[in-house]
């Protein structure tokens, strides 16, 4: 298998998540970047927009990432954020397919499922996992940059690239150990 590098982009009004790894191989996975575009002290909708496309088209050029996932819309009880929301993912995905990417998209639930093996893990859960996973310590950042990351690792599991952990549920990190001691180190 060649190298492959997947970026992840957890889309938000405010913070935006994202996290870059390359893949070499079927379970050989580096943390190449991970990070946030904080679009909270913008005001004006439209110049949040066009800092978002600006920067994850800098992202995208700077890492030239083969396939781009992003976290899939959800439904939720105020329209009004929804829309942001949508608007915000609808120029990431601006953003991919001006640079030729395709886009694959992921539940939350299937998210922190493909990280965790539990579809309501908490964050700090995922982010935990992802250390383990990609050996790297917490570095004060937020927790939208690890969401980000955890979507490229979701993309990268799907795909058929990563090892059985996945298809098996863990009820427990105890019962994920003793299923997997490889992964402990």
């Amino acid at each position: 298998m060649s190298t492959k590098i997947i970026l992840g982009i957890d889309p938000g009004t405010r913070i935006t998540g994202y996290g870059l790894i390359m893949q070499t191989g079927k379970q050989n996975f580096e943390l190449l970047s991970l990070g946030v575009v904080n679009l909270s002290k913008i005001t004006d909708p439209v110049e949040k927009l066009t800092k978002l496309y600006h920067d994850i088209c800098n992202i995208i050029a700077t890492y030239k990432p083969d396939e781009v996932a992003i976290e899939d819309p959800f439904f939720g009880k105020n329209v009004q954020s929804m829309l942001k929301l949508g608007r915000a993912q609808g120029v990431i995905t601006g953003a991919a397919i001006q640079h030729g990417l395709t886009i694959h998209q992921y539940s939350p639930r299937k998210i922190k499922q493909a990280i965790t093996g539990n579809g309501n893990a908490a964050k700090s859960a995922v982010e935990a996992m992802l250390q383990t996973l990609l050996k790297f310590q917490n570095t004060e950042k937020h927790l939208d940059a690890t969401d980000g990351l955890a979507i490229a690792m979701c993309h990268a599991m799907q795909n058929g690239n990563f090892s059985d952990h996945t298809a098996k549920r863990q009820n427990s990190w105890e019962a994920f150990l003793t299923n997997n001691p490889d992964r402990l180190k």
